[in-house]
């Protein structure tokens, strides 16, 4: 007789105990003894298994053998979702702010698929208005999906379809819009969204989380409900991005979208302002400014649609021992410009010189940004700065790379000529140039 397998031994003292998905369980090994939601076996897992998810919100497979036992702890009748169990949705409150939330994908409107363990982006942004409905004593909110991608798949043409979404629903009367996105290139939407929407008449928030919200430790809950605060309250209107700002749910930072960076790959205080301060900070209901250099909230105000961007640009990476070959390669793919993420004070080895030379020549821009990140480029301090200035190159001053690429596909977008290129770029135009360097920073 051929011995049953440790999967069908599983699902043998599964069926006995009469457990289903779902379901709370007690698994038993000899003094080892754990407890949680029954989960299905994902697809990528190792047969003759059980997975369960435990109360901290981690996922545990337990491998089946003889002695293993399985108690029904007790049934859950209602449908799991992600971790979640989906309430009624709230009634809005009379007499609030209109708010419309916008969903884009991200950690932020994703969930788990159990067959997999993976996360992928599937709530709507109705599933964040009902899985968070403290928002309802802030505003009446509205919500819409717009994409359900990864940022990392975001694309010019994205940021272009959720600037024309703002202003169509700031047309029709929303107090501020809240944007759900992906953490990983938030601040290129926002840097994104800070020049496509001119003359802003109320706040546009970009908001997302780090962990998913079937974790204990997910940030969505205060992320969320500090955006729709700010939506509806903040007294300036600029596009910003609001996380938590300390790893403990105490507070939230709205961060000009154009000076503000991810700079930790899962902390939930991951994004800070950059060569700013923070406009504001965000603590229970209250809303504290920090930054008073800001465009006041005004009602009379008319947005204006400039959302257009170049996509032939590139952002590239200055290292030792780099040779032009690049820059060439975009010089006869007739790209339009290029961004370079140079050393210190705005430096580039003289090994690329003849290639950004041609590059100019053949009327490509070419904008210089310090891989440094806080403080701004000096390229008159040494003859290496000097003579590039010298070329033509235009200084990025204060700019992160990241918002100076942006900038130069919207700036592109415009004008070809260089001299309307480099007066644009040395232009402060969303509060990505400051005149002068901070010497302190807000953590």
């Amino acid at each position: 007789m051929v011995a049953q397998s440790s999967q069908d031994l599983g699902e043998r003292l599964l069926k006995k105990v009469g457990a289903s998905i779902g379901d709370r369980v007690r698994v038993i090994k000899g003094d080892f003894i754990v407890e949680g939601i029954l989960l299905p076996r994902p697809i990528l897992a190792k047969p003759g298994y059980i997975q369960l998810k435990l109360d901290n919100g981690y996922n545990i497979g337990v491998k089946v053998t003889e002695d293993t036992q399985i108690v029904k702890v007790k049934s859950v009748r209602a449908e799991l979702t992600g971790g979640l169990v989906s309430p009624e949705v709230p009634k809005p409150a009379l007499g609030l702010p209109r708010v419309h939330i916008i969903s884009t994908g991200g950690t932020i409107a994703s969930r788990v698929d159990y067959r997999t363990g993976a996360v992928y982006p599937a709530l709507t942004s109705q599933d964040l208005y009902k899985a968070v409905p403290e928002i309802t004593s802030i505003a009446q909110i509205e919500t819409e999906v717009l994409y359900s991608i990864f940022s990392e798949d975001m694309k010019p043409h994205h940021w272009a379809g959720m600037a024309e979404k703002v202003v169509e629903k700031i047309r029709e009367g929303s107090m501020g819009v809240v944007i759900a996105h992906g953490t990983d290139t938030m601040a290129y939407s926002a840097a994104a969204l800070s020049f496509a929407l001119r003359n802003l008449p109320v706040p546009v928030v970009l908001v997302g989380s780090q962990r998913s919200s079937d974790r204990p430790s997910s940030d969505a809950t205060l992320n969320l409900i500090s955006a729709v605060l700010v939506a509806a309250r903040a007294p300036f209107a600029e596009v910003v991005i609001v996380m938590h700002g300390e790893s403990s749910d105490t507070y939230c930072l709205a961060h000009r979208g154009t000076k503000v960076r991810k700079m930790h790959t899962s902390r939930r205080d991951a994004f800070k302002s950059i060569n700013d301060v923070p406009l504001a900070k965000i603590e229970g209901m209250k809303i504290t400014i920090l930054n008073k250099r800001f465009n006041p909230r005004r009602g009379d105000r008319e947005v204006i649609l400039e959302n257009k961007f170049d996509e032939k640009v590139s952002l590239v990476k200055i290292y030792p021992g780099m040779s032009g070959d690049i820059i060439d390669y975009m010089v006869d793919k007739k790209y339009h410009g290029i961004v370079l993420e140079g050393t210190g004070l705005g430096h580039v080895p003289h090994s690329i010189f003849p290639s950004i030379r041609r590059a100019i020549e053949e009327e490509i821009p070419v904008v210089v940004t310090s891989q440094c990140l806080y403080g701004r480029i000096n390229m008159n301090v040494y003859s290496t700065g000097r003579e590039l200035l010298a070329m033509g190159v235009i200084p990025g001053e204060d700019m992160l790379p990241e918002v100076a690429l942006v900038k130069l596909m919207w700036v592109l977008a415009k004008t070809r000529n260089l001299s309307e290129v480099k007066s644009l770029m040395l232009t402060n135009i969303a509060g990505e140039i400051n005149p002068r360097t901070l010497l302190s920073h807000y953590y």
